[in-house]
Order: structure tokens, then C-alpha cells, then sequence
């Protein structure tokens, strides 16, 4: 495994009122925020993490909630849509719960042989939850609602559309790894087998697709996982000599991080397993308080008071 992708790391996406997202996240859906910091490039907007115990690379989604915020649109050189595993027999308990809370869910539906439900968040995110064929068998976070036998696990999947698949598909292969496992209809399943989960990159061919929109309720970029440092360096290389442009290696606090557009227009980063979320935080204490980058402490009190409340 050395020098390879392990699968995705985290997903970050766009949405409004930063309590909504908070409560529908962790109260709703019932995963942990890990980490409450704000946006390396904009400081007055919150960056949350929301995923298991110990915010697990493979189970990590992120938010940057903007308050005013306009609508995206889902379309073509984007990631589309969000797969959650989550336990045999567990959709009916999650279309209930769907129901008594509001949300929009669709028809439970049948891909590559597994069951899933699709959902959207308040802010119109595209997201599912699957129930994978082979028994996923992370640790799942619980609430007092939510016990493990239903909650969700971590990532499934991530669905990116696009006009052609080939361009996009040859990183995956080539470079990251993934190989084709499975076509239905114009879906192409692409999977690593260097991790059990969190390990399917799904794509919708559609060449008559408009292009998508990237603001509120889309996904902003999917991050892939690297052991270290070293193997991002190595990744890097071969992504230049590919032809393409990548960042310098960009400290995050919590992981380093590359970014690239790959061909089909979508932004991918790939991000270490170091630090790691414990790096200023106990487990215990994840996500409880606002952590701010280094450069921005000398503000706190400033940014503090311009970031909305939040109620936990």
C-alpha cells in the first residue's frame, strides 16, 4: 500500500445558516462535530467537520456556512452527491425519522446491488444513504436517538458528473489507483481496494448535462487519503507529469493538503491521516470549542464576535 490512495478523506461542501447545518448534522443525522474552526481564507465564516468518534478520514464531511449565501446547482464538473453507509435494515428506521423531521427524501432505489435512499439537507446537498454489500464494519458515533444499528457509518461514495468519463477516470486509475469495477447504465463504479471502505468513486457520464454551479447546497471539493506526507509528495510528481497544475503542500492544522482540478473540472485535494483532529483537543473534548489557525488567534475576540452564534 505504500504510495497509494486510501480511499476518500474528507468531502467539503457550501451552506447557509451555519445552526441549521449544525443541527441537522449532528441532531438529525446524529454524526459527531469534530472540530468547530473557520475558513483559512475567510475568518469571519465558520469551517465545521462532522463524522465519528475521532473524525476518521473516510467519515469527515465539511462545511464553510456562508449566511447569504445564493443557491448552486448540481451539474457537470461537480461532485454530485454523497453516499453514507449505513446498516442492513436500517432505511425504514431512517425514512421515519426523515418524515417526523421535515426532511426531503426520495423512493428507496436499487445501484450496483445495493439498496439506498436518497435525501437532500436543508440546503438542497444530494445525498444517500447505502446499504453496501459487504458488512461495513466501522464504529459508528451514536446520539440518544440514534444507536448503531442504524447509524451512519461513513462514507459509501461520491458521485461526480461529468461530460466524458475517460479523461477523468484515467487519474483514478492511473495515478490514484481505482480500478473500473462495474458499469450500469452511464454510472461507472471505480474502487480502490487498498481500504474496505470509503473506497467507491462512482461517475455520471451525461454529455448533455448543463454545468453546475458551485454555491450553496453543492459540493465544494472531494479530498482523497494519503498515509503521509511522503506519499503526497510522490502523488504530486505524477500529477505533474500529467500535465496538470497542483498547489504547494498546504498546512490545514489537522492534515496537509494539495489541491488540483482534475480534467472533468472537479477539485480534488489529497489530504494526510497527520496530524490528525486530537492535535489540539482531547478526544473527549472534539469539536467543543472554536479552534482558530495560528495566524488568526491574535484576533480571536474580534472574530468571535462576528461569527453567528451557536447553540449546541
Amino acid at each position: 500500500m505504500e504510495h497509494k490512495i486510501l480511499g476518500l478523506h474528507h468531502i467539503t461542501a457550501i451552506a447557509g445558516n451555519a445552526q441549521r447545518n449544525y443541527d441537522f448534522y449532528t441532531k438529525t443525522l446524529g454524526l459527531r462535530m469534530v472540530k468547530k474552526t473557520v475558513n483559512f481564507d475567510d475568518p469571519q465564516t465558520y469551517h465545521f467537520y462532522f463524522g465519528d468518534k475521532t473524525g476518521t478520514p473516510g467519515s469527515i464531511l465539511t462545511f464553510f456556512p456562508w449566511e447569504r449565501v445564493k443557491k448552486g446547482k448540481n451539474g457537470v464538473g461537480m461532485a454530485t452527491e454523497i453516499g453514507y453507509s449505513v446498516p442492513e435494515g436500517s432505511l425504514d428506521f431512517w425514512k421515519k425519522r426523515f418524515e417526523k423531521n421535515g426532511v426531503e427524501f426520495g423512493k428507496t432505489r436499487e445501484q450496483f446491488g445495493e439498496k439506498y435512499l436518497p435525501f437532500r439537507d436543508p440546503d438542497g446537498l444530494n445525498l444517500k444513504l447505502v446499504v453496501p454489500k459487504h458488512e461495513d464494519d466501522r464504529e459508528a458515533w451514536e446520539t440518544d436517538e440514534i444507536k448503531s444499528n442504524v447509524a451512519l457509518k461513513g462514507f459509501h461514495s461520491v458521485t461526480l458528473t461529468l461530460y466524458n468519463v475517460g479523461p477523468t477516470a484515467g487519474i483514478l486509475t492511473d495515478i490514484f489507483g481505482y480500478e473500473l469495477e462495474e458499469k450500469e447504465d452511464d454510472f461507472y463504479r471505480y474502487k480502490t481496494n487498498t481500504v474496505e471502505n470509503a473506497a467507491i468513486v462512482d461517475i455520471h457520464e451525461d454529455p448533455t448535462a448543463e454545468r453546475g454551479i458551485n454555491a450553496g447546497g453543492t459540493n465544494h471539493h472531494i479530498a482523497f487519503r494519503v498515509k503521509d506526507e511522503e506519499t503526497q509528495m510522490y502523488l504530486r510528481e505524477k500529477i505533474i507529469e500529467k500535465g496538470l497544475q497542483i498547489t504547494e503542500k498546504i498546512d490545514r492544522d489537522y492534515f496537509f493538503s494539495l489541491y488540483f482540478r482534475e480534467p472533468g473540472g472537479v477539485l480534488f485535494e489529497i489530504a494526510t491521516d497527520n496530524p490528525g483532529f486530537t492535535r489540539d483537543e482531547d478526544l473527549e473534548e472534539l469539536g467543543s470549542s472554536l479552534k482558530l489557525p495560528a495566524q488568526y488567534e491574535g484576533s480571536r475576540d474580534r472574530i468571535e464576535k462576528l461569527l453567528p452564534e451557536l447553540k449546541h
